[in-house]
């Protein structure tokens, strides 16, 4: 074969796959589609998953299904999306915790804005202090006073070492002076169902995580982010209300793919969770976790996730948080 030939051919092959490529992104999407949650079903991350996978089915014609991978506070499921074949049919359920975790881990196996496309947010929450109702205290300012009078036994869970709550909860200790101790869990829904059962002295949680049990009575809610009280638990302040202005945490949940997703995939998975978050029944069941839909374009999340990035990994360090 001479060069002008061979030339040719590796032309034709190029053409024949940006063809292939071409009708792919046309047709899509042709089969199942999966949202990986990397943490472990219960919490609002894994419930947002699902109500908004029933939105995109409906809309898609296609089914959309959850999968949970759990471990290593959220970076094995993370890395499982960032690995997988970018055609739009693998997509993650991210959180604080993709901007949580660059600060956190020196050796992190991927770049959350490098190695993901970021397609949109879908909600976001206040932060939300609760206690265990056996502890004593009915506010914050109590709380304090007890952490000060006993160093470092009063005991706090999280979804794991480096996890939004973790992060959220040091934040505080940080702000108003106190030490306490730190307990792990793998996720969130497990730490809040300790400090239910009077195993572990407080959490802080998205309001879509705990407002249930606040109102159910077996858990007392000391304070929540923001700038006014929420609608859901009028009686329990803000955190400015209740004497720590300083600290203001909010929870977020968005969607991101694999980083060479093709754009118009991306831009129409975009455009198809703002029609989702948009629905009545969506925006319904997120108010009832205490949620708000919340989406934004691909750029706008890109450069979101950025700047979170810079926020928490000042956090980190001002903490002095270290996980193994």
């Amino acid at each position: 074969m001479n060069l002008i030939n061979r030339r040719r051919l590796l032309l034709g092959t190029a053409l024949s796959l940006l063809a292939v490529s071409a009708l792919a992104q046309v047709n899509w999407p042709n089969q199942v589609i999966r949202i990986v949650v990397p943490f472990a079903p219960g919490s609002f991350t894994d419930v947002s998953a699902r109500l908004i996978a029933q939105e995109l089915t409906e809309q898609l014609g296609q089914a959309v299904v959850v999968e949970n991978r759990v471990g290593a506070g959220g970076t094995a499921g993370t890395v499982s999306v960032v690995r997988a074949e970018a055609d739009g049919y693998t997509l993650l359920l991210t959180d604080n915790s993709l901007s949580i975790s660059p600060g956190l881990y020196p050796n992190l196996p991927y770049d959350p804005i490098k190695d993901l496309a970021q397609v949109s947010r879908i909600a976001e929450s206040p932060s939300f202090l609760m206690v265990r109702s056996g502890l004593g205290v009915k506010t914050l300012a109590e709380l304090v006073a007890l952490g000060k009078e006993k160093p470092g036994q009063i005991t706090f869970g999280s979804g794991g070492a480096g996890s939004s709550a973790h992060l959220a909860t040091e934040l505080l200790l940080n702000v108003a002076g106190v030490k306490a101790l730190h307990v792990p869990f793998r996720g969130v829904a497990a730490a809040i169902a300790d400090v239910i059962a009077g195993r572990v002295d407080m959490v802080i949680a998205s309001l879509a995580s705990g407002v249930a049990h606040v109102q159910a009575g077996t858990l007392v809610g000391l304070a929540v982010s923001g700038n006014k009280r929420s609608e859901l638990l009028p009686a329990v302040p803000t955190f400015a209300e209740a004497g720590q202005p300083r600290y203001d945490v909010s929870y977020w949940w968005g969607i991101a793919a694999p980083a060479a997703t093709p754009k118009p995939v991306v831009e129409r998975l975009n455009r198809e969770i703002i029609k989702a978050c948009a629905q009545p029944r969506l925006r319904e069941a997120f108010a009832k976790n205490a949620a708000l839909p919340a989406t934004n374009t691909p750029d706008e999340m890109t450069k979101f996730v950025a700047n979170e990035i810079g926020i928490w990994r000042d956090v980190v360090k001002s903490a002095n948080v270290t996980v193994q």
